[in-house]
């Protein structure tokens, strides 16, 4: 750690204000969230939640991948969450957070059989992309495979089996979703099945958003550009690994499946800014037109890895970081994208950082760097959301995925990159 840190402190020199609130969120994941498992598996909570979410713990990790080129330990640490993730999937493919132990802690009993070890079943598409994701990165980057044990197996069967169902919601899919006396956004309607789609697109139904909260309209685009860009992980995994040929056969057609379907179905024409991505659609010609601050985000398409059609992604980044997006707002403090998750008129840290992981230009970058510093409320860290004319006002003062993507952006500017 003390190498990696010289070499950051001395790419860093000229901003010491940048690289103090990089030290305090670099080690803030390490020294607060990681819980070590006697099974050789890591249970990351998510800060002021117990439980480990798998998209959320995935980005948690993902900048000490840096470190872990030179660190057996920490490269260890790694695949121990995704050996966590791969056993978590292995006991429920449809739930989206964990508790450590099967102690039956929960959100809320919305199932009377709820099995113990799950803290929330709410089904995301992107729950089941990223622990792919962390699992590819610490190989193509580091070599290691210990992550590659049977759960790992195991669970991409169970993600191949419920993305092909998925595709077809309303005739196979026996996943239900209910909330007593929750907010509309909480639950899922008709009983439980969720917004109606058109099966047979080629995309894949979500209930709910990375953002936890329920889909407007079933497809959800951002997370299917995930799935495409997964898949591919998949597909090299099987050629250059593995040497699967079923599955890399699986991965390719399920990849060429739901990139054709996301081309096809999730593009909308608008009058003022073209043709653009649509954050949601039902496969029936029903958009909506917007985006969420959390990951997968119509704004994160070229960070996830997914590369669409050039002129509609541009068109799209301009819709977004307009007032033609419903959550990107405006401040004194800043501007920048929020969530419906969140009350109306505060920015998220996490879209800030994925403006500037996805901007071509440093001076946005540092910009976007200095901002999110000048937002903390004081704290050091970064937080959920924040009001956009008064940083004092936030939500979570202790959130580590917003913290490592402050991280992930300081280190981006600085020049350091995953390859994929």
């Amino acid at each position: 750690m003390d190498n990696f840190f010289e070499q950051v402190r001395k790419r860093a020199a000229d901003y010491p204000e940048l690289l103090e609130i990089f030290e305090n969120c670099y080690m803030n994941t390490l020294n607060t969230t990681i819980r070590e498992q006697g099974d050789g598996t890591v249970h990351v909570i998510t800060g002021d939640i117990p439980a480990m979410w798998l998209r959320d713990s995935t980005a948690q990790v993902r900048p000490y991948i840096f470190w872990a080129k030179e660190d057996d330990k920490i490269r260890e640490m790694i695949a121990g969450v995704v050996k966590r993730q791969f056993k978590y999937i292995c006991i429920d493919e449809y739930a989206n957070a964990f508790n450590e132990r099967d102690n039956g802690a929960c959100w809320e009993k919305d199932d009377p059989d709820q099995n113990p070890w799950v803290w929330e079943r709410k089904f995301e598409v992107d729950s089941l992309c990223y622990p792919v994701q962390l699992a590819y990165l610490l190989w193509k980057n580091t070599g290691c495979t210990s992550q590659f044990d049977e759960n790992f197996h195991k669970g991409v069967e169970k993600i191949f089996h419920v993305f092909k169902t998925e595709q077809f919601h309303e005739e196979k899919s026996e996943y239900r979703f209910r909330r007593q006396n929750a907010f509309f956004r909480d639950t899922l309607s008709r009983d439980g099945k969720g917004a109606l789609v058109k099966s047979g697109t080629g995309l894949i139904w979500s209930g709910f958003r990375p953002s936890d909260d329920a889909c407007t309209y079933g497809y959800l685009i951002p997370s299917n550009m995930f799935v495409v860009v997964i898949m591919g992980y998949l597909e090299e995994l099987a050629r250059e690994l593995f040497h699967d040929e079923q599955m890399e056969k699986d991965a390719k057609l399920l990849k060429e499946q739901v990139r054709e379907a996301v081309e096809k179905e999730g593009r909308a024409n608008t009058e003022e800014f073209g043709m653009v991505y649509a954050y949601e659609t039902d496969g029936y010609g029903m958009y909506n037109l917007m985006d969420d601050a959390n990951v997968p985000s119509l704004l994160g398409m070229e960070y996830l890895g997914y590369h669409g059609d050039k002129e509609t992604m541009e068109n799209t980044r301009k819709f977004l970081l307009s007032d033609g997006n419903p959550y990107y707002f405006k401040g004194t403090k800043a501007a920048g994208i929020g969530s419906a998750h969140t009350r109306s008129g505060y920015i998220w840290h996490i879209a800030m950082a994925v403006q500037g992981l996805t901007s071509d230009s440093r001076e946005e970058k540092l910009q976007i760097l200095k901002n999110m510093v000048a937002t903390t409320g004081g704290k050091g860290v970064m937080h959920e959301g924040f009001l956009c004319d008064d940083d004092s006002k936030f939500t979570r003062e202790w959130f580590s995925w917003a913290n490592a993507m402050y991280v992930e952006l300081f280190l981006d500017y600085l020049g350091y990159r995953l390859e994929r």
